[in-house]
């Protein structure tokens, strides 16, 4: 058994070294004894453990990495490999697409308690551990990570090196820090490229199939992550390939949940769980009013696809009022706590207003408001509290 797993382990980790580093490589600690990395299909979860585990200085002999949906692993337990791993002198395992395996949280709780081995392992973004019956939340630490940043797409597209910078740097030093920028990259030269296709690395792979690559990828977590993860029934697989498709004709602020039961052929509280999914799965973001929490059942003040990409990629048609938005809320996200407030289009950390539009967007909305601002797209440089859209681009 362990014979064929390190010859394949071996295999991938010599053959797939990749040079670019995304953001989440220097944020993760990787001294803990398990953690987990969560996301999109394609942001690059694989790449950043096999990045890792080249960059040990450790024998080969001492590292395992494999898929959870390998055929080599079909009929083995997780825990038997890791035992016969340790047992081998092995001191770092890695297990790849770990929601396809059933029942894992069981037998990743075993090796945590058991097993005198480091554990990293991905999976998909809607895999909530929290609720796991083995509470391995208490065991492994968690990341989640997000697709390409516009900072880290120019950073492929250009191989240049650009800083990122935090929200309260932005705010208070936007106009020195967007010309500090502009010294090296002009920005619009490529931002509407980004929104149409930058955020998923394997765009760089090919880009004349990238809007293939995405539809499969979106097809994946549909026809196989949700239904593994939530256990729904491949009838109604089709039923949420319509709710993306409807949510595509809808504007964000016009969610009518009456109507899209209707069209779709559900209850409302069934829609309100196919929502849900879909927002686990990083097919859709929902933007909430804050007091609201996290209900299931509380209707979505807004709801969008995950990222521009989707919407170019699905949408026949797209508001650049919604691209917009979907590009602000995506990229603060990552970092910060993002609610729908009483006045503008966005509360962030339940401090900060934010009013999205073009260049000549006003005041008029949030003029009355402490720490409010606008942000325009179509602008290089902005003027006090008037902030280019682009420059969210760099938060991480």
């Amino acid at each position: 058994m362990l014979e064929r797993l390190f010859k394949k382990s071996y295999q991938i980790l010599k053959l797939q070294d990749y040079p670019y580093k995304r953001y989440f490589f220097y944020s993760v600690d990787f001294s803990d004894k398990m953690l987990g990395i969560l996301g999109s299909r394609g942001v690059g979860k694989t790449t950043l453990i096999i990045q890792h585990l080249n960059s040990l200085d450790l024998a080969r002999g001492k590292i395992l990495y494999f898929s959870a949906d390998s055929i080599i692993t079909s009929s083995l337990s997780l825990y038997d490999i890791a035992e016969e791993f340790l047992k081998n002198g092995g001191e770092v395992l890695a297990i790849d697409e770990i929601h396809k395996y059933k029942d894992f949280e069981k037998e990743l709780k075993e090796i945590y308690d058991f097993l005198d081995l480091k554990v990293i392992f991905s999976g998909s973004s809607a895999l909530q551990l929290e609720h796991k019956k083995a509470d391995l939340s208490r065991r492994a630490v968690l990341y989640r990570v997000n697709g390409l940043s516009f900072r880290e797409f120019l950073e492929l597209k250009l191989d240049i090196k650009l800083q990122s910078y935090s929200l309260d740097d932005i705010l208070k030093n936007h106009i020195g820090i967007a010309d500090e920028i502009l010294s090296e990259v002009k920005p619009f030269e490529y931002f509407k490229e980004y929104l149409q296709f930058g955020y998923y690395p394997y765009y760089f792979e090919n880009p004349k199939t990238y809007n293939i690559k995405l539809e499969e990828t979106v097809n994946t977590v549909i026809e196989s992550d949700l239904p593994i993860i939530f256990n729904i029934e491949p009838q109604n697989i089709q039923k949420l390939k319509q709710l993306v498709n409807l949510i595509c004709a809808s504007k964000p602020y016009e969610l009518n949940i009456t109507n899209l039961s209707k069209k779709i052929g559900i209850n409302r509280n069934t829609l309100y769980h196919y929502i849900y999914y879909l927002t686990m799965g990083n097919v859709f973001m929902t933007l909430e009013v804050k007091a609201k929490g996290d209900n299931i059942f509380s209707k979505p003040q807004k709801l969008y696809l995950n990222n521009p990409n989707l919407s170019f990629s699905y949408c026949h048609s797209n508001e650049v009022g919604t691209i917009r938005e979907q590009f602000f809320l995506n990229m603060l996200r990552e970092k910060h706590d993002i609610s729908y407030p009483k006045v503008g289009d966005f509360l962030v950390d339940e401090k900060y207003t934010f009013e999205i539009g073009g260049k000549n967007k006003s005041f008029n909305q949030i003029k009355n408001l402490d720490n409010s601002f606008i942000v325009a797209d179509e602008i290089e440089m902005g003027f006090k509290n008037k902030i280019p859209l682009w420059l969210f681009g760099f938060l991480y």
